[in-house]
């Protein structure tokens, strides 16, 4: 989500949790951009609808499991903690509808660059956000010539080698730690490029996020798993229309009891 960072899709985000109740919601880390924090904060009223949905989630029975990202890593000294419905970790086991045990984790600590060399990462993310600045130019005079969104900073990622070999190795790390968890299946997050694919007999998804993509993962009650974008969220849900009784129904049961009470009620 990255909350507090300019480019966060907030209204996107609120637009999608406002169409979900789920049993469970799984947060996949960088949900509090926490090195925006340092320099260039910027916090929309949507972000805290964003925050204020989620609570309501919780008040009415949800189950809301934040799994700590690198942006977020402040809150790794907090966890595992539990506070009420709401869990703190840097990892949780999701077992589906269909009895599959799927990893949840962030992802970050399978990054060679994050582990070990955070200030190049840092350098990295300030080139994002300059691609960022971009992509909002770019689209911008795209609307204007009546063109849909395209990101920018996604297909650069996807031509440039060295990225498409990082994503690959990522993907693959993810796997092996997974197999020897003993789990069938992943979900994580960090490096922004949605996905549900098979990699090495493991089920692998990626959430993507909602800077670019606007993604999450949504599992069906029969365990099925769907990739969801903003061209595909689930419907509103329609409220529940009831027949209300006329209230000139009850008009003889009130006048017997204020009568029995010594009064009368007024009448038009």
């Amino acid at each position: 989500m990255h909350l507090g960072c300019g480019f966060s899709r907030t209204e996107e985000l609120l637009d999608f949790l406002g169409r979900v109740e789920p049993e469970r919601l799984y947060l996949v880390g960088d949900i509090i951009d926490g090195w925006k924090l340092k320099r260039g904060f910027v916090w929309h009223d949507t972000a805290s609808f964003v925050v204020r949905r989620i609570l309501g989630m919780l008040k009415r029975g949800t189950r809301v499991r934040y799994v700590t990202g690198n942006h977020d890593e402040f809150l790794r000294g907090f966890s595992p903690h539990a506070f009420g419905n709401m869990e703190l970790g840097n990892e949780f086991v999701h077992v589906t509808a269909d009895g599959r045990r799927l990893l949840v984790i962030h992802g970050d600590c399978f990054d060679h660059l994050t582990r070990h060399a955070a200030w190049l990462y840092h350098l990295g993310d300030r080139a994002y956000t300059c691609a960022l600045h971009a992509n909002a130019w770019v689209n911008s005079a795209r609307r204007t010539l009546g063109y849909p969104y395209w990101s920018l900073s996604a297909s650069l990622k996807s031509r440039v080698k060295q990225a498409v070999n990082f994503v690959n190795d990522f993907e693959r790390l993810v796997a092996m730690h997974t197999r020897r968890l003993g789990c069938c299946g992943v979900v994580c997050g960090h490096i922004h490029v949605p996905a549900i694919r098979p990699i090495d007999g493991i089920d692998y998804h990626n959430c993507g996020d909602w800077i670019e993509h606007c993604s999450a993962l949504v599992e069906h009650f029969d365990g099925r798993i769907e990739l969801v974008g903003r061209d595909t969220f689930p419907p509103r849900p329609q409220p529940v229309e009831t027949e209300q009784p006329a209230w000139s129904a009850f008009l003889p049961e009130l006048t017997a009891a204020f009568s029995a009470a010594g009064t009368v009620p007024y009448q038009t």
